[in-house]
């Protein structure tokens, strides 16, 4: 289940809130109850493996913390966590790879193809596996007390908000929470507040300006404008849609006394790629700081480690949006401008330029790596940055789809997202203080989102199964 549907908008979320605010206690265990009904949909099955995660997390917590253990069994506790962790994961998201690229080689040498075993990969897997992981490896590190009750584990790993696509929660920042938390007027309301705009990013943004991005990606070989277009209309569709679903999480936490970490800080404002990886995906970005970076010695070891640390979170960061060369391209590129910013200094590479147009090519550059990050293949990425310089000869039809892209009110589209990624205001912070003139504002907003939800038959979540 996604939060952009008529199930969840109309009959899941207000039964949640209505039970949850009803009951006089078990609240968690109904939370947790609700949470595997979200999770377990559409694929009912990919609840037992996410209970199976957590149930193998929860004992190995439970050893680290029993009386007289010691540092061989607290180390065989977080070995057999971020083993059975990591292997889950690692056979869910990239089983199928690792057989095509073995079947590749085999095929380079001549030799006879092997079956390939088709694996379906279970929804948010990457996400819950992460908090399982800051869990086990906070309590090993002693920065977390372990959890005594499963539920409130269970909880903390299913929790329906976060589940799909985070943002990636720590355990020691949620513990708290879990036993006991504040339900006020204000809070619910800035919860729905901040909901309802995320909501119309999604809708009213993101899935207006998707299907032009699909339609450029999708030709042959659009000429240079049209490719740009598509470039461009991909990095909002990308940040709306993903933005917007961190916003409603956040809302939904709000809602039922939760308060999440805030996941986007207007990233397209960066002045550098380095301050663009503080303001994008920043669950993402810190958990990999802390939990990799930081233990493979951070900028302790001097320059040539810090490259190669560097080098390696982003190549593992790329790798884990997805199972493709693509994404460890993507990955790589990023790596390769944080090396480049690094040696530069602490200060913008580029300080010696406007800051309008430190804005400008911090986003060209991130641009580039969209193109990475939506193609399907390494060719058809490269097919794609050589259109963008106009080095791939447009074919009939080129000027037809740039014509059809321009019109039907698509500049006008990519205005209103160009107004809103660059603003200095951003809606979270907009959202958490309510007056009556913004009251009026969200109606309006939620009946237009609501109104596009029903008519829309382009309604992807681009982190779905990430």
């Amino acid at each position: 289940m996604v939060f952009t549907t008529r199930v969840f908008v109309f009959y899941f979320l207000p039964l949640v809130l209505l039970v949850y605010y009803c009951l006089p206690g078990k609240r968690n265990l109904f939370l947790l109850a609700a949470s595997y009904v979200f999770y377990g949909w559409y694929q009912p099955w990919f609840v037992l493996l996410m209970l199976a995660a957590t149930v193998v997390n929860y004992l190995c917590g439970l050893a680290m913390a029993s009386d007289g253990a010691g540092p061989r069994r607290r180390f065989a506790a977080i070995a057999v966590s971020v083993a059975a962790s990591l292997g889950l994961l690692g056979f869910f998201k990239y089983a199928m790879f690792f057989q095509s690229n073995v079947q590749g080689l085999l095929n380079l040498f001549g030799r006879e193809a092997l079956p390939v075993l088709q694996v379906a990969l279970p929804a948010g897997i990457s996400f819950y596996i992460f908090h399982c992981l800051s869990y086990t490896i906070d309590v090993y590190r002693r920065n977390a007390a372990p959890v005594r009750s499963f539920t409130d584990f269970a909880l903390f790993v299913a929790l329906f908000p976060q589940l799909i696509a985070g943002p990636i929660l720590r355990y020691h920042t949620l513990a708290g929470q879990l036993v006991s938390r504040s339900h006020t007027l204000e809070r619910f309301a800035s919860g729905v507040a901040i909901f309802i705009l995320g909501f119309a990013k999604k809708v009213l943004l993101a899935n207006r300006i998707g299907p032009v991005a699909d339609a450029v990606f999708a030709a042959d070989s659009p000429d240079a404008l049209a490719a740009w277009f598509g470039a461009i209309a991909y990095a909002f569709q990308i940040y709306f849609d993903f933005s917007g679903y961190s916003d409603m999480a956040i809302g939904l936490g709000r809602m039922l006394g939760f308060e999440f970490p805030k996941n986007f800080d207007g990233p397209y404002r960066s002045e550098s790629i380095t301050e663009f990886w503080r303001r994008w995906h920043i669950s993402l970005s810190s958990f990999l700081r802390d939990y990799l970076y930081f233990p493979l010695g951070g900028n302790r070891k001097g320059p040539r480690r810090t490259c190669v640390n560097l080098a390696v979170v982003m190549l593992l960061g790329g790798l884990w949006h997805g199972a493709n060369w693509t994404f460890v391209a993507w990955g790589a590129y990023h790596g390769g401008l944080l090396i480049f910013e690094r040696a530069m200094g602490k200060q913008s590479p580029y300080r010696g330029l406007p800051r309008l147009l430190r804005i400008a090519l911090s986003f060209v550059l991130v641009l580039f790596s969209w193109v990475l990050f939506r193609s399907e293949s390494l060719d058809g990425a490269v097919g794609y940055l050589a259109a963008m310089f106009g080095a791939s000869p447009a074919r009939g039809g080129s000027a037809l789809l740039g014509a059809l892209i321009y019109t039907r009110g698509s500049w006008m589209i990519m205005g209103l997202c160009a107004m809103l990624a660059f603003s200095p205001l951003q809606g979270f912070e907009w959202a958490r203080r309510i007056t009556w003139p913004k009251v009026i504002i969200l109606i309006l907003l939620f009946y237009m989102s609501i109104a596009a939800m029903f008519v829309q038959a382009f309604n992807p979540f681009l982190y779905f199964q990430f």
